[in-house]
C-alpha cells in the first residue's frame, strides 16, 4: 500500500506532458488491434463497433462503469477498483482519511479475514496493492488469467463487507502516522513541497498533502473511517477495469455476478477544486534543514477538466518539455552545462488532473549562485519562450518525446489499466490519447508562444526559496 502521488512528486518534475499523475494515467496505453463486437446485455452498452479496438465499456443497471481491454499476449490479467474519492474530497479537519481507509481495507471481511485474504492471493500466483491520490483511491490484483473470477470475488466482498474494528483502527493509524513521519516530517525536501502546494493551491484542498497533517490524521476516528466507506465505497463511485488475456463477454459476466447485486447510494457532491490564478506573484522563503538551498517555482494553469480551449492545453505541455525534456532541453542545456548557473534542474506539468495544475519548475543553484539569481536566471528563459524563435527542431524534439513515451509505455498490463481508470476517475475518457498524434501534430510555435504570453507571466507565479540557515 502506498500514497500514490506522494511517491511521484519529484520524478514528476523530469517531465512535462507525461508528468505527475500522468505518468500514472498514460503509462501503458494500448495499441489498436482486432475485434468484433460483442452482445449487448441488459445493461448500458458501450461497446465500441470499431474493428481494431479491444476495449470493451460497461455500464451496469447498479452504476458500476465496466472497461475490458483485451490483451492476450501472456496468460495474465490485471483487475483494478477505482473509487472517485480522494484526498481532495477530505474534510478540512480530517486529512489523510482517503489513504487511511485504504490501509483499513486490507483488514478483512466477515467472510474472508485479513489473512485469507493474502494466503489466496498469494496461493494462485497472484499479487497486491492499492494507492491512494488526490481525486481516486484504486485496489489491484494481478493474477494468471484463470483467476479473474478470485480477484473480482474479493473486490466485491471489501466493496460490501469490509469488517472496521477499533484494534485495527489503532493499530493502523499508528503506521500511517509512522509513514507520514519518514516520508514527510524527517525528510527537509518532502517538507518544503508541503509548504510550496500550500502557497500553489491557497484555497484548494490540492494544496494539502495525501497522506494529510500529522493532527488531522491522529484526529481521525473509526466513526469518521466508517462513514468515509458508507459514502463512497459504492459500484455507482467505482469502475473496475480488467486488461489481459481475457474474453470480454465472460469477463464482464463474471464481474456482474460478483458486483452487479451490490446496490448503489446517492453520492454527495465533490469538493471543488478549481484554483483562481493571476492572484498576485507571491515568494517566500522557508529555513529548513536541508543540505543545500533549493528553489520551487510555479505558475497556475488550466488542464483538460478545467478549460474550454483544450488545444492550449496540450501547448503547455510541450512548452514544459521545451524548457526542460532531456538534456538538449533549454533549462538543462543552457543554465546547467553551458552557464553552469544551475546544478540541477526539473520541470513538470500535467494536462491530465481533476482541477487546475501547475507548470513546476524546481532547481538547485551551484555554488556561488543566489536563490535570487538562480530565479532570474529561469524566469530569463521563460521571457524567451515568448520572444525568441522556438526551433522547428525544439518542437519537433518535444512532440517526440511525448508519442515516445506513449509508444514505449503500451507493453505494460498494469499501465494499460492506470491509463483507463486514472482517466476516466478524474471524468476523461481514455480513447482519447489515440487522436493525441494529430492533436500535436497540428500545434505550431504561434500557439506556443500565445499560451506563453498569456499565462507564464509574474502574477500568475508562486515562489518558494528553501535555505539551510537564516543566511542565503
Amino acid at each position: 500500500m502506498f500514497t500514490f502521488l506522494q511517491n511521484h512528486q519529484k520524478k514528476s518534475l523530469k517531465n512535462s506532458l507525461l508528468s505527475l499523475s500522468l505518468l500514472a494515467i498514460l503509462t501503458g496505453c494500448s495499441t489498436l488491434s482486432t475485434t468484433n463486437a460483442l452482445p449487448k446485455t441488459s445493461e448500458s452498452n458501450k461497446t465500441t463497433t470499431n474493428a481494431k479496438d479491444l476495449r470493451h465499456e460497461f455500464v451496469l443497471d447498479n452504476g458500476l462503469k465496466v472497461i475490458i481491454k483485451e490483451d492476450h499476449r501472456s496468460p495474465v490479467v490485471i483487475s483494478q477498483v477505482w473509487y472517485n474519492v480522494g484526498s481532495n474530497d477530505e474534510p478540512e479537519h480530517l486529512g489523510g482519511m482517503s489513504h487511511l481507509l485504504e490501509h483499513m481495507m486490507f483488514k478483512g471481511t466477515n467472510k474472508v479475514s485479513s489473512a485469507d485474504f493474502e494466503r489466496l492471493i498469494a496461493k494462485f500466483g497472484g499479487s497486491n496493492n492499492a494507492f491512494t491520490s488526490y481525486d481516486y483511491t484504486a485496489y489491484y490484483e494481478v493474477f494468471p488469467a484463470n483467476r479473474l473470477n478470485l480477484a473480482l470475488e474479493l473486490e466485491a466482498d471489501r466493496m460490501k463487507n469490509l469488517q472496521l474494528n477499533q484494534a485495527d483502527f489503532d493499530s493502523e493509524r499508528q503506521v500511517v502516522m509512522e509513514e507520514r513521519r519518514q516520508r514527510t516530517d524527517d525528510d527537509p525536501n518532502a517538507q518544503a513541497f508541503e509548504q510550496f502546494l500550500k502557497m500553489a493551491y491557497p484555497t484548494s484542498p490540492k494544496g494539502e498533502s495525501v497522506i494529510g497533517p500529522m493532527s488531522e490524521i491522529n484526529a481521525i476516528q473509526l466513526n469518521d473511517l466508517k462513514h468515509w466507506y458508507q459514502t463512497w465505497y459504492t459500484p455507482n463511485n467505482a469502475t473496475v477495469v480488467i486488461v489481459g488475456d481475457v474474453e470480454p463477454t465472460q469477463a464482464l459476466q463474471t464481474v456482474k455476478k460478483y458486483f452487479a447485486d451490490i446496490p448503489s447510494q446517492p453520492l454527495p457532491s465533490r469538493t471543488n477544486v478549481r484554483e483562481q490564478g493571476f492572484r498576485g506573484y507571491s515568494e517566500k522563503t522557508a529555513h529548513l534543514p536541508v543540505k543545500v538551498p533549493m528553489l520551487m517555482m510555479a505558475y497556475n494553469l488550466p488542464t483538460l477538466t478545467t478549460t474550454d480551449d483544450k488545444k492550449s492545453v496540450f501547448a503547455l505541455s510541450l512548452l514544459s518539455d521545451i524548457l526542460d525534456g532531456g538534456m538538449s532541453a533549454r533549462l538543462e542545456k543552457r543554465l546547467v552545462r553551458e552557464r553552469q548557473i544551475l546544478a540541477s534542474v526539473g520541470s513538470g506539468y500535467s494536462a491530465f488532473s481533476r482541477g487546475d495544475g501547475l507548470l513546476m519548475i524546481e532547481a538547485t543553484p551551484r555554488d556561488g549562485v543566489s536563490l535570487e539569481q538562480a530565479k532570474q536566471a529561469i524566469l530569463n528563459e521563460i521571457e524567451n519562450l515568448k520572444t525568441e524563435k522556438i526551433q522547428d527542431s525544439e518542437l519537433k524534439r518535444a512532440k517526440t518525446n511525448t508519442m515516445t513515451s506513449l509508444i514505449y509505455s503500451q507493453d505494460s498490463l498494469s499501465g494499460q489499466a492506470q491509463m483507463i481508470g486514472s482517466l476516466n476517475s478524474i471524468g476523461l475518457d481514455d480513447r482519447m490519447i489515440y487522436e493525441l498524434p494529430t492533436t500535436f501534430d497540428k500545434i505550431n510555435e504561434k500557439q506556443l508562444k500565445k499560451v506563453a504570453k498569456k499565462y507564464l507571466v509574474k502574477d500568475n507565479l508562486t515562489v518558494l526559496k528553501v535555505i539551510g540557515d537564516k543566511k542565503e
